[in-house]
């Protein structure tokens, strides 16, 4: 495996590999400051109470002090977990991570009464309003949104109240973060030298591509194991998030904490159904796929831990981080000038923090903060997978940048169900030029492997992961139990019914519902299959249409939440609120395995 023995110190990483976080603040004094104007402008904010509708310009006032207030609060807010990302174990990073949610549910309690002040001024005043402030007219999509959700805003009171329960909310997800990253650990695995070496989160999945099953089957099962010794705390930590979401959708007299999520963005429901059950007619394809891995790697039976290995031995795609930046840049030249030279600006301006350290938040993501630049949280190893990840975390990053250079503070940020197109558009697009520009027959099996492999995990898994959210949600909000047994079973059943009769359901990933982080941000992974059908149609009219289909794909990055994501992705040429882009993903699932069958 070539892995170090032992992971390196935050101080043991060279600054070149690390995000330019003085960007957001030279130094936390100067955090310490802006901590300070945000609870100074909270309590300004709250003497609006009352006052909404005296006149257009004290209603606009309210909001241009709301948006300032925000926008702070925000580059607060994403500085000090930014920096307990760096090394989870850093007390004093701990502690600004902290304030800095204390200070969220502060300030969101002292402007608690405005949604509802708002919804109180009459429609007739507002559009008064609108004509004796015409500045006010920037806000008009904001109030628009406020009042379609007027069903499901309570008194004053009644939001000052869930506002204040918000650090409650959110101890189930930061116990879990605290265990998961910081608490948990795996012992020691011996890689294919026979090395024992420390096992993470992020040298898990390389452990796991190992052409040793001695080592895969060894990595999975000390995984598992660590998390099994603690089934019933995490049984009781997932079950009590799944109880405060539900808690807040009966508040807000939603049916279903499933509507109330989805209802952020105006999202159908039948766009999550719609998902499931393509994907439910198509699990042939899938069980097709595990037939074959298992004839290919040559199984008298395929494990769990047999799902990730490259079924192609002998290609060597060991890629360093440097290589990996050019190969990406390569990948995504159909995106145009433009977009190269913001990607080129990421690179060379320490947008991206690349290695793992001990204490570094698992994982990947991109985020940063409204008037900086984005930034991007890696673990990088040595793998084509970590390449794609990069890909896939620049576009996250890109579309932040091209929102917030197009559009004001309130709409820059754009909502999640279009977030993961940008991404996985990215990734799409790379994987076309790898395959365009590999001559070699084996080379090339092992990236339509690599790109089935995609498929799987991000449309297949993510919808499996959907399925176990909705199944979950609905027990609690039937007022069933959910305990370490049940949650288990559904796990079990759902990886029987989507991975079928030929493979062996391991009893350890059970368990794997208990490791899942984005688990604890309810229905978010939905996204990930929902975004990827509609990358796979994106980039194929980038590919096909060239110049036109880039201005569209570009004017949508710009879009930020100008539009409802449905409407934003219609004028890219996606239309969600069909299974049309779900079902032709899953055709080009189908002619991969066919080009790999053939291969082979």
């Amino acid at each position: 495996m070539g892995s170090a023995k032992v992971i390196k110190k935050r101080n043991e990483i060279d600054d070149k590999y690390k995000w330019a976080i003085t960007d957001l603040y030279a130094d936390d004094t100067e955090w310490q400051k802006e901590y300070d104007q945000v609870l100074e402008l909270g309590t300004v904010l709250s003497e609006y109470e009352g006052t909404l509708a005296e006149s257009a310009d004290r209603f606009y006032e309210f909001l241009m002090k709301s948006d300032q207030m925000n926008k702070l609060l925000e580059r607060v807010y994403v500085y000090a977990n930014q920096r307990y990302h760096e090394d989870t174990s850093n007390a004093a990073y701990q502690k600004l991570s902290d304030m800095a949610s204390n200070l969220m549910v502060n300030v969101s309690s002292k402007i608690s009464f405005a949604t509802s002040e708002i919804l109180d001024v009459d429609e007739k005043i507002i559009e008064q309003f609108y004509k004796d402030e015409s500045a006010l007219l920037a806000y008009k999509r904001f109030i628009d949104n406020l009042l379609r959700k007027k069903p499901h805003v309570l008194s004053k009171a009644e939001e000052k109240l869930l506002a204040e329960m918000g650090e409650v909310a959110d101890a189930s997800s930061n116990i879990f973060s605290m265990f998961n990253n910081a608490d948990l650990k795996f012992g020691k695995v011996k890689n294919e030298e026979g090395e024992e070496v420390d096992l993470t989160h992020a040298r898990y999945s390389l452990f796991l591509q190992s052409k040793d099953r001695n080592v895969r089957k060894e990595a999975f099962d000390a995984m598992y194991t660590a998390y099994e010794n603690f089934r019933n705390t995490l049984a009781a930590t997932f079950s009590a998030n799944i109880k405060q979401e539900v808690f807040y959708a009966k508040a807000r007299k939603y049916d279903s904490s499933l509507k109330m999520q989805l209802d952020d963005g105006n999202i159908d429901v039948s766009v999550y159904t719609n998902l499931l059950e393509v994907v439910h007619e198509n699990l042939p394809l899938l069980h097709r796929y595990i037939e074959l891995r298992k004839k290919v790697l040559s199984l008298d039976e395929i494990h769990m831990y047999d799902l990730y290995v490259p079924m192609v031995s002998d290609v060597d795609m060991k890629i360093p981080f440097e290589e990996a930046k050019t190969i990406v840049s390569e990948g995504l030249k159909p995106l145009g000038d433009e977009y190269a030279a913001i990607l080129k600006e990421g690179y060379d301006n320490s947008w991206i923090d690349v290695y793992e350290n001990e204490g570094k938040r698992s994982g990947a993501y991109s985020w940063g903060a409204y008037g900086t630049h984005p930034y991007v949280l890696l673990n990088y190893q040595d793998n084509l997978n970590n390449v794609f990840t990069l890909a896939h975390e620049m576009g996250h990053a890109i579309h932040s940048y091209y929102s917030d250079e197009t559009q004001p503070y309130i709409y820059a940020g754009y909502k999640i169900f279009v977030a993961e197109v940008a991404s996985t558009c990215n990734e799409a697009l790379l994987m076309h030029h790898l395959l365009k520009t590999t001559t070699d027959k084996k080379k090339r099996a092992y990236l339509i492997n690599y790109q089935l492999e995609q498929f799987r995990t991000t449309l297949y898994r993510q919808a499996m992961f959907a399925e176990f959210e909705m199944i979950t949600h609905g027990k609690v909000e039937a007022n069933e139990p959910l305990t370490a047994d049940s949650l288990c079973q559904i796990y079990h059943d759902l990886n029987q019914k989507y991975f079928g009769e030929d493979a062996v359901i391991d009893s350890h990933i059970d368990m794997e519902w208990a490791r899942i982080p984005h688990f604890y941000n309810a229905f978010y992974v939905y996204q990930y299959a929902t975004g990827y059908s509609a990358a796979i149609a994106l980039s194929q009219r980038i590919l096909n249409e060239g110049e036109a289909a880039v201005i569209d794909y570009i004017n949508f990055l710009r879009g930020g939440s100008s539009k409802d994501p449905i409407d934003l992705l219609k004028g890219a040429g996606v239309d969600m609120t069909t299974k049309k882009p779900v079902t032709e993903a899953l055709l080009v699932f189908k002619s991969l395995l066919d080009e790999f069958e053939a291969l082979i």
